[in-house]
């Protein structure tokens, strides 16, 4: 153990000299690379290009250059598997942490816990031997149906940048490597690896690569993962505007980029226009980039500059030695406290009459519904977690509740298993529904209402689960599945102190259950400690003070995609990733594989709703959601007063005082929004500028001063491709939720 530790002390000293930016630091070893490079064979460079198992890309053994080893996530160091596919290789010391997912870290709005987490993950990584970390994965939530919105952080690009920059930072100090993705624009899985995004420039600009760009920038990301889909015509492994033109060119990018599994698509494309490394084979980034250097297609210079810039990052994350390596338990109790703090502040009370926090005279618990004892660490398809350990909801009830309460489980519903690897088990599970839509089982109903009658108050656990939310695919709607929405009026006739507790990745439709249930609680996917730090909420022993990171419509046809028609796509085809293991497909030759995907569907989604994302489109639209951005309660009051803007030479100062007028410490996370008056140019109704989460004591009142950065409200003018200000009247807005504004100022620009 001492050995690691050395070894985490060594990896985590930042390279590079004073007076650099972050991505410059990854240039001071460039003298020593190039001759480095001097010394390889042409085969030896090409070598490190693509794949050399499903989970590393090969260095040059014989310089001493080791091999490049990635570790799936990003909530999670995934265990360890076979090397040439995901099935897993038995191993006993690589159960990792389990972190609350994207959407849960989202809903904590704070760039330290985001710091805090990536440290957790960065940490695990170096204990199992692992360079780069596949994440964080920071595309903007588009879809409230997206199958990976579980994964990413928010429909906003300030919230989402800001704890991109914070992960970022947290695993690479660290000395391990981020790979971000996925670059960028990717938005749906329907289609994910066929569909061409139509989007114009200022909306790419200012929503869609605002996270990337303050990882990439601020935070030094060494990595860099292209999209699977295309963006205005080209694949984002070989889009030229994308990678040359924006990341390196612009942004100043010194590291590599890495396809997404199977995003590789051509030779010339990948090699003129900025991939470095294909995952996995060698088809297109192999033999043949040394055969069209032989017809003069290609240059070895070409090659030799791919090279240099993965020896960048392999000289600035030290290569943790086999021996080392796998030695101890990959989760650690200081990732498991990150896990449970951060779970703590996630947790979204969206809406109580009186029934929250569980009175110390409940004497009977009943807790319905198979959400409650189903882990979340892992399903459907893409990333997942061996968890060392996993608290669930019943599990940090019943330990929190103690001796002298008694707490009842009934399942309440059937749950439908989606999306899973491999066969069907042989042996039927009679709490498996047969469909997403099935009506609710009379007999589960029936003992679930029974217990309910019986308590002094009814904790209801609905939502989804892994492989309804899955990469791969998107849901067809946001509906609650298996009759949870019949269950719950059957609970609220029986007992009327019913808390609803959502387990989910995304939102969900609560136009049945918000009017039954006095008391809704949004859980998350909520990683190992996530029992615990439910618990500790529903009793009282902390006030919540987690905020949506995405809006809560009052119906999916509300949401602009929808609303717009342009989602979902009208023709749906086969998942790239999946083609990868598909027997049919590999014993194809590169020339019937290239024509079998060229005849998949090709279709155009088109992002018509430009910057009006989420509450930007309901805000301005005056639509009504259910549940807004931003939106959370807690168990006290705050009051907000005397606010004040004043603009600096680069930043506008906004000043306000926040009083905590409640009987116990809480958190609020303050939001400022801005309103443009009298603007030329189209703005949304209002967009979040700038946030903070603080904490009071019970009566506790404090100044508090948030910083709008002058650039941040600049718009990116097409006709000049450049950024710009607009002079004129800003409105100041402060406020608990987008929907819920408490304080107004007006400056001028």
């Amino acid at each position: 153990m001492k050995r690691v530790l050395l070894l985490l002390g060594l990896a985590a000293v930042a390279c590079g000299g004073p007076g650099l930016s972050p991505q410059e630091r990854l240039t001071v070893n460039d003298a020593a690379i190039d001759a480095l490079i001097a010394q390889m064979s042409l085969d030896e460079k090409v070598n490190m290009l693509h794949s050399k198992t499903n989970m590393s890309s090969a260095g040059v053994e014989r310089l001493g250059i080791a091999d490049m080893n990635y570790a799936d996530g990003p909530f999670g160091i995934r265990e360890e598997g076979q090397p040439n596919g995901f099935m897993s290789a038995g191993w006993t010391l690589d159960s990792a942490t389990f972190f609350p997912t994207g959407s849960a870290l989202a809903a904590t709005w704070s760039e330290e816990l985001a710091y805090k987490y990536g440290t957790g993950m960065g940490r695990e990584a170096r204990l199992r031997g692992k360079d780069v970390i596949l994440g964080p994965a920071v595309n903007i939530q588009r879809l409230p149906v997206g199958g990976r919105t579980y994964e990413y952080l928010s429909e906003d690009p300030i919230l989402s940048a800001a704890l991109a920059l914070g992960y970022t930072k947290g695993v690479q100090d660290q000395g391990t490597a981020v790979c971000i993705k996925h670059f960028a624009v990717n938005n749906q899985e329907t289609n994910r690896g066929s569909v061409n995004v139509i989007i114009d420039e200022r909306t790419l600009r200012e929503i869609y690569l605002k996270p990337f760009e303050r990882a990439v920038i601020e935070g030094g990301a060494m990595s860099v993962m292209p999209a699977y889909n295309k963006v205005n015509g080209d694949y984002c492994s070989e889009n030229e505007h994308l990678l040359n033109e924006i990341l390196r060119g612009e942004w100043g990018f010194k590291g590599f980029t890495v396809s997404d599994w199977g995003g590789t698509h051509s030779t010339m494309g990948a090699m003129l226009h900025g991939l470095n490394v294909q995952m996995t084979g060698s088809n297109y980034l192999g033999q043949p980039v040394i055969d069209s250097i032989a017809t003069g297609a290609l240059t070895e210079a070409m090659v030799d500059e791919k090279v240099r810039q993965i020896l960048r990052v392999r000289m600035a994350v030290e290569a943790v030695p086999a021996d080392v390596a796998n030695t101890v338990m990959t989760s650690q109790p200081e990732s498991q406290k990150i896990a449970l703090e951060v779970a703590e502040k996630s947790i979204v009370l969206l809406k109580n009459e009186g029934v929250l926090p569980i009175k110390s005279d409940v004497r009977r618990i009943a807790v319905i519904g198979q959400n409650a004892m189903l882990k979340t660490q892992s399903g459907g398809m893409g990333a997942g977690v061996k968890a060392l350990y996993e608290i669930t909801p019943l599990e940090g009830i019943r330990k929190r509740a103690g001796s002298g309460v008694e707490v009842a489980y009934a399942p309440g519903y059937k749950n439908y298993p989606g999306f899973r690897w491999g066969p069907a088990p042989a042996v039927a599970n009679p709490l498996e529904a047969a469909a997403i839509d099935e009506p609710a089982d009379p007999g589960l109903l029936a003992e679930a209402v029974a217990l309910a009658k019986e308590a002094d108050i009814v904790l209801f656990f609905g939502g989804t689960n892994k492989s309804i939310e899955t990469e791969g695919s998107d849901r067809k709607s946001i509906k609650l599945p298996c009759g949870q929405e019949e269950l719950v009026k059957a609970l609220r006739e029986a007992n009327p102190k019913l808390v609803s507790v959502l387990v989910s990745g995304g939102p969900t439709d609560l136009q049945v259950l918000e009017p039954e249930s006095p008391a809704i609680v949004q859980a998350w996917w909520n990683g190992t400690e996530g029992g615990t730090a439910l618990a500790e909420v529903l009793f009282g022993d902390i006030a919540p003070s987690g905020k949506l990171p995405f809006t809560f419509p009052m119906k999916l046809e509300d949401s602009p995609a929808f609303a717009l028609g342009n989602f979902p796509d009208k023709n749906v085809g086969v998942d790239l990733f999946t083609l990868m293991f598909r027997p049919d497909v590999l014993a194809m030759s590169p020339a019937e594989r290239q024509a079998f995907l060229a005849s998949l569907p090709q279709p155009e989604s088109h992002y018509t709703e430009e910057s009006l994302v989420g509450y930007r489109w309901y805000d301005t639209k005056a639509v009504k959601p259910m549940y807004a951005f931003g939106h959370g309660l807690s168990y006290v009051d705050f009051e907000y007063g005397n606010v004040k803007a004043k603009t600096g030479r680069n930043s506008v100062n906004v000043k306000f005082t926040l009083k905590n007028c409640g009987d116990m410490p809480a958190d609020e996370v303050v939001q400022v929004y801005v309103h443009r008056v009298d603007s030329a140019v189209e703005w949304p109704e209002k967009e979040l500028k700038a946030f903070r989460r603080v904490t009071l004591k019970a009566g506790e009142s404090r100044r508090v001063t948030l910083s709008i950065p002058l650039d941040e409200l600049r718009y990116w003018d097409e006709a000049a491709s450049a950024w710009t200000l607009e002079k004129g009247g800003l409105q100041i807005l402060v406020g608990a939720a987008s929907d819920d504004i408490r304080l107004k100022t007006e400056i001028k620009l």
